[in-house]
């Protein structure tokens, strides 16, 4: 029953068991390196003290969007987040079952890691996979130094950057700068399928 709520919540899905307390000892992991109070975490993630706290003890699952937040705050992707840091190895193969994935179930806009999440990689490679009529919502810029690289795999895309919009067809290619508000709409009919590589210069 609780998976059911879970989905039910546009919260972060993931195949895996125990996904709120793996999420919630990553948190306090990344806070307690970093020399963070909850207080502290709070003030600079926008997220209560309160709700952090039971993030934290993995009592709640937090949507996407506070995720989102709290991986700002912290100075980490989302993925980086709600993964686990790898080994680096000359090969390393994702079997799609093992790809971590985010999806949100009010609108089945879904995105996939198709990158190792090594650490102290400034690389990351996603899908996105977005319904007709769906779009992202507003995302926050990333820090300073990030880029954005994408290609369009299947149908048509709007792209809006800091208010200017940018229409895209299947195999255009975009290069952007991360630092400003942006937001990704299917502009087609059909499942739009894109690639995105962020590389980050810090």
């Amino acid at each position: 029953m609780k998976d059911k709520k879970a989905r039910k919540k546009s919260t972060i899905v993931e195949k895996r068991d125990s996904v709120e307390q793996k999420l919630g000892r990553r948190i306090q992991d990344l806070r307690l390196k970093q020399r963070l109070t909850l207080e502290k975490l709070a003030e600079f993630s926008g997220v209560s003290r309160a709700m952090l706290s039971q993030i934290e003890r993995g009592e709640k699952n937090p949507t996407v969007s506070v995720a989102v937040k709290i991986a700002k705050a912290l100075g980490v992707n989302l993925f980086h987040l709600i993964g686990e840091s790898e080994e680096h190895r000359k090969v390393k193969i994702l079997p799609k079952e093992q790809q971590l994935s985010i999806k949100n179930p009010a609108t089945n806009f879904e995105q996939r890691l198709l990158s190792p999440t090594f650490e102290n990689r400034h690389l990351e490679i996603m899908r996105h996979l977005v319904p007709e009529k769906i779009g992202s919502g507003d995302l926050p810029p990333s820090h300073k130094g990030v880029e954005k690289y994408l290609i369009v795999e299947k149908g048509k895309l709007k792209v809006t950057l800091d208010g200017e919009t940018y229409l895209l067809a299947q195999g255009d290619a975009m290069y952007f700068e991360g630092n400003v508000p942006h937001r990704y709409e299917n502009a087609g009919r059909g499942v739009c399928s894109y690639l995105i590589v962020v590389s980050s210069k810090n």
